[in-house]
């Protein structure tokens, strides 16, 4: 489908829906559905951004900013996952808890709003990778208009960048709790080693970039054509000291460099299973 296609049925979906309250993060995504929706809807339109310990500071108020040049409507609730039961376990099916929380609160302050309709910046990518959260998004009957629109990742970038979007190029990124291999216990402790870390990469000059935590090591990803800045020793002893200061014994590099869904690729098709037989 054309992109100028996907991009008018986009608009035609969101016009339908009158008024919608928009789960806001400042990522690529949702920050192009606020633009579209806030143009198509005016002042129809309510951003929601829930702070919690998974959500980096960094993250936060560069949401701010961009609503600021939006134009929007921006409301900022509390959803603080490690307080929900089970989740700071870190099953597999975590987002599932995580969503649930947020999207129960969207909701309740779409309903205070009078806003026919709870939207997501999901997209097509977001179907080929393991992710549970979606269930909750379905079970509270949020809409993904992106997805429905037929917009992948690619497109969403494309689209941004025609619109003057500020969001089109900025690094992907996923809430910290993403950082744990799945099992291990999540704690407010370990997050801030990890938003710590990740900044201080991001200080440095890297653009897309995770650090994983497992127990005593980080496992530094970052993009695969940035991984030759590892063959100066000045840079491996910076990112080495720094992380052990923060609190890592062990400081390595996945050769494979970033990629989404890392975490993924240890789960069996048993362990997936499980948690689809939940839908």
């Amino acid at each position: 489908m054309e992109l100028d296609l996907k991009f008018q049925n986009l608009k035609n979906i969101l016009k339908n829906l009158k008024s919608v309250a928009i789960a806001y993060s400042g990522g690529v995504d949702s920050t192009f559905l606020l633009k579209v929706a806030s143009d198509v809807l005016g002042d129809k339109v309510i951003a929601i951004t829930a702070k919690s310990s998974t959500y980096p500071e960094r993250e936060f108020k560069e949401a701010v900013k961009y609503i600021g040049e939006i134009g929007a409507k921006h409301i900022v609730i509390i959803s603080e996952e490690l307080e929900i039961e089970g989740f700071a376990k870190n099953p597999v099916n975590r987002c599932y808890f995580c969503k649930k929380e947020l999207f129960s609160k969207i909701r309740k302050v779409a309903d205070d709003n009078n806003i026919n309709a709870v939207l997501d910046g999901s997209n097509l990518d977001d179907t080929s990778d393991y992710r549970p959260g979606l269930k909750a998004a379905k079970e509270l009957e949020v809409i993904s208009p992106l997805k429905d629109a037929g917009f992948t990742k690619n497109d969403i970038r494309e689209m941004s960048k025609i619109l003057g979007v500020p969001t089109w190029n900025k690094p992907a990124f996923a809430c910290l709790s993403s950082r744990f291999p799945y099992g291990n216990e999540i704690t407010v402790e370990k997050l801030s080693m990890v938003e710590r870390a990740e900044q201080f990469l991001l200080d440095i000059g890297f653009r897309q970039i995770r650090v994983r935590h497992h127990g005593d090591i980080a496992r530094v990803e970052v993009n695969a054509e940035e991984r030759s800045k590892f063959f100066d020793v000045e840079i491996m002893d910076k990112v080495g000291n720094e992380l052990k200061n923060i609190g890592f014994k062990y400081v390595t590099l996945d050769l494979l460099g970033y990629r989404t869904g890392s975490m993924n690729e240890v789960l069996s098709e048993a362990e997936k299973n499980s948690v689809k037989a939940l839908d």
